[in-house]
């Protein structure tokens, strides 16, 4: 039979990268969707209790941005730092 589009999506945990194209083709909302499914499995490795908390927060970025944290882990350890640093002083007010 021939292939389907449906064939094409990558199985969870094997999930394609982001090109240009399917976010050109994307609502804002689904781009933001799409980055946010990317991101939180990385920030889950190092914050599991705080992963859905901090990808909010971090959605809140300019796209450009949330694109440089997926190809650079230094730079996402940094804002997952940052994020947690504000959630910890958050709490003791």
């Amino acid at each position: 039979p021939p292939a389907t589009a449906a064939a094409a999506v990558a199985a969870p945990g094997g999930m394609a990268s982001l090109t240009p194209q399917m976010l050109a083709n994307a609502s804002e909302q689904d781009q933001k969707n799409m980055i946010g499914e990317r991101l939180y499995p990385l920030i889950q490795q190092s914050e599991p209790a705080l992963a859905g908390k901090i990808t909010g927060m971090l959605l809140e970025m300019d796209q450009s941005e949330l694109l440089h944290l997926l190809e650079s882990p230094d730079a996402l350890r940094s804002k997952v730092e940052e994020a947690v640093a504000v959630l910890d002083a958050h709490q003791k007010k």
